[in-house]
Order: C-alpha cells, then sequence, then structure tokens
C-alpha cells in the first residue's frame, strides 16, 4: 500500500508537473479578474502635461500678494500652448493645462475675484497645486508584470494608457465529473437511499474563483464502461477533477477506469485531514487529474489546497497561494500526529492579534461548515493536542 505523502511534498510533485495554458487578447473593459501574460509597460506620461489640480488662478508667485489683473480662463482640455504674462493671472479649472510661466495654483476659494481683477490677500506657495507631467506614470514605467491578476485600478491605467486590448492567459477549461450511482443532477427529485450531485456546483464556484472555466460533465455510474467514456470526454478539458470513488475499497474501480483511459497515477493519499484520499495523476498527453474524496468537505478543501493553486499557476499567476496568518486558537484540539489538520474557522481581531474559533461542525459530510468560513487553521503533521491558547497559522479564505 502506498505511504500517505506530507502536504508539501504532494504540492510540490503537482505544482512541477503542470502545463501552461496558452494566451489570448482581450479588450480592456473584459479584462478584470483575468491574469495578465506580458509585461505592459507605459507609452504615455500621466499626466500628460503639467495641469492644475484645484480651480483656481494660475499665477506668477512673484506677482502676489496683491489685486492682479484677470487675462482670461483656462479649461479642462484646453491646448497646453497658452502662455501667462507677467503682472497677470488666469483663472483655472482643474486638470487645465498650466500655462507657461506660471509657478503656483491658487484654489479660487482663497481669491477674490472682482470680475477683471483677482485680489490675493497672502503670497502663493510656489508649485502648489500643481500636477506634474509624468508624475503619476512616466513613459517607460512598468505598468502590469506578467502574472498579475489584473484589477479595477489597473484596467484604468490600461485603458488611460491608449490600450484597446490585452494579453491575458486563458482560462483553464477544468471538467468536473461526480461518481457514484447514489447521485442524481441537480433538478431531479432524489429517490430514497439518493442524494443531489452538489459537490460539482461547489466545485464550479472554486474553479471560477481560480479564475478557470468550470465544465460539468456530469456522474459516472459505478460500472467501467461509463466511468471510461465520461473520462475520455473529461481529458479532453485542461484540468479534470472527479469527485469520489477514492477511499480505501473504491480506489482499485477507480485506478482501473484511470489505467483504462491512459492516466498514470502519481500519488494516492496525502497526510491531511479532511482529504486524506487524494489522488494525482497525468493522462498520456499531460492533462492533470485530481481524484477528489467524495465528502463534500473533503472535496472542497482538497481543491483549495492542491488543486486551486494549481489552476492559477497553468495561467502563469505570480502568486497562487492565499495568503497566510498567525492565530491565536480559542478551543482546545484533539489530535493525534501523523496528518496536517485544516480547521474551518472564524476570526476576530483584538488589537493586533487574530483569534481563530472552530466551528462546531467539523466533520467532512457537513457542508454548511463550508459557509462563511474566514479561514483554514493549521495543526502540522507532527503535531499533536493543542490546548486553548496555541499559537497556530491559518489560511485566509476571505479579507477579515
Amino acid at each position: 500500500m502506498q505511504a500517505m505523502l506530507g502536504v508539501s511534498e504532494a504540492k510540490q510533485r503537482i505544482m512541477s508537473s503542470l502545463p501552461q495554458v496558452g494566451v489570448e487578447q482581450v479588450a480592456v473593459s473584459e479584462a478584470g479578474g483575468r491574469i495578465c501574460a506580458v509585461d505592459v509597460t507605459a507609452s504615455r506620461a500621466l499626466p500628460p502635461s503639467d495641469n492644475s489640480a484645484m480651480d483656481g488662478f494660475a499665477v506668477r508667485s512673484a506677482d502676489l500678494p496683491g489685486d492682479v489683473p484677470i487675462a482670461g480662463t483656462i479649461a479642462a482640455g484646453d491646448p497646453p500652448d497658452r502662455e501667462l504674462q507677467p503682472g497677470t493671472v488666469l483663472r483655472i479649472m482643474t486638470g487645465a493645462p498650466l500655462p507657461k510661466g506660471a509657478d503656483a495654483v491658487v484654489m479660487r476659494e482663497n481669491v477674490n475675484d472682482k470680475g477683471d481683477v483677482a485680489e490675493f490677500a497672502e503670497p502663493a506657495i510656489v508649485a502648489r497645486h500643481i500636477r506634474r507631467a509624468g508624475e503619476d506614470i512616466a513613459i517607460g514605467d512598468a505598468i502590469l508584470k506578467a502574472g498579475t491578476i489584473i484589477d479595477a485600478g489597473a484596467v484604468g491605467l490600461l485603458a488611460a494608457q491608449g490600450h484597446v486590448e490585452v494579453a491575458v492567459a486563458k482560462r483553464p477549461r477544468v471538467g468536473i465529473l461526480s461518481t457514484g450511482d447514489e447521485l442524481v443532477k441537480l433538478g431531479v427529485e432524489p429517490s430514497a437511499g439518493q442524494i443531489i450531485n452538489s459537490n460539482a456546483h461547489a466545485l464550479a464556484a472554486q474553479v471560477r474563483e481560480a479564475g478557470g472555466e468550470p465544465v460539468i460533465l456530469g456522474i459516472a455510474a459505478d460500472n467501467l464502461a461509463d466511468s471510461v467514456a465520461k473520462l475520455e470526454t473529461g481529458l479532453q478539458t485542461d484540468m479534470l477533477l472527479t469527485c469520489g470513488g477514492v477511499s480505501v475499497g473504491d480506489f482499485d474501480f477507480v485506478k482501473q477506469a484511470f489505467d483504462t483511459v491512459g492516466v498514470k497515477v502519481d500519488f494516492w493519499k496525502v497526510a491531511i485531514k479532511p482529504g486524506k484520499p487524494l489522488v494525482f495523476g497525468h493522462s498520456e498527453t499531460g492533462t492533470p487529474v485530481f481524484g477528489l474524496p467524495g465528502n463534500p468537505v473533503s472535496a472542497m478543501v482538497t481543491f483549495e489546497i492542491f488543486a486551486r493553486p494549481a489552476v492559477l499557476a497553468m495561467q502563469g499567476a505570480a502568486t497562487v497561494e492565499r495568503p497566510r496568518v498567525p492565530v491565536t486558537m480559542n478551543e482546545a484540539v484533539r489530535k493525534k500526529p501523523g496528518r496536517a489538520h485544516y480547521i474551518r474557522s472564524r476570526l476576530n481581531r483584538q488589537g493586533h492579534q487574530l483569534n481563530a474559533s472552530a466551528l462546531s461542525k467539523q466533520g467532512s459530510g457537513m457542508l454548511s461548515s463550508m459557509m462563511n468560513v474566514d479561514a483554514l487553521v493549521i495543526v502540522a503533521e507532527e503535531a499533536g493536542d493543542q490546548p486553548a491558547g496555541a499559537a497556530a497559522e491559518a489560511l485566509l479564505l476571505r479579507a477579515v
């Protein structure tokens, strides 16, 4: 019987053998949440010219204080070729180009505008309320690095640079195949002894959150012919997730189906709770295959720990792991050495300290325990019982 792998070794094996998806061009307006595939540098300065940060008056500081004639108005969008003559001021709007000769802008609220003359009670502060050309972005500055997730700010910056499209990683198509005669598809009323195939939809949501495109492949009946047919369809995707049929007593059947379609199993069983009976391998063409446990919590946790980073890595993401933070456990934990425990928890902050409260339902079949989870608190494989107040590390599933 194959020995259990530690979590770190299992992840290393997975991450060292992943193919990359291709690159495609998408409209900048549709690029939010996608992973940038190429480095992008600035071809335009932002702002393109010196401009006013306020509605007010463009002035030569040497002409203030006192009454100074108003020589006109500069609006946003005017050409940047106006010149401020000595002994005059110009009204100027926010974003309007600074006229040549001006060395400050005085806020409108601090000026007595008499129509033809502006009265300044105080001297101007040189460079006050002026945005300099390129102070935000200079030509040649790095805007985006390959592997960066494009957020709303990056979308705005790409648009400001005039990019209509941007190169991004394709979304990996991730097949999701559930197994078991006890399952019925969503929308079908289960008979006695049957359950709805909820795992496929939970996993699909996790795939989308990781940037993938889920492909729900249905349910494979507990016979070799149907399993092989659906596996062959699933292996046409970029990654295949099977769910169920990998526990002790079932794996021989799943392995037979894998062997038939040419999936080579790299490992089976990881020293983790929940989720020990995890299978990982590759098809003959290199498609990564994850055999996830059938219990809903085990399926979702093993996806989170092992498959989610793989989906991101296939897109060339620079960061594939969620943040980890130190926490203090509010409750004692009973544990035998030998498997790393991932405890569903909620976090609360007290000053600079994060406290973790384990959810009362920790069974691998308790699907409700995967709702509104802040973090998975990790108790290391070699650790034993933990007292209340013990320090631990937590994998953040959402911001707290």
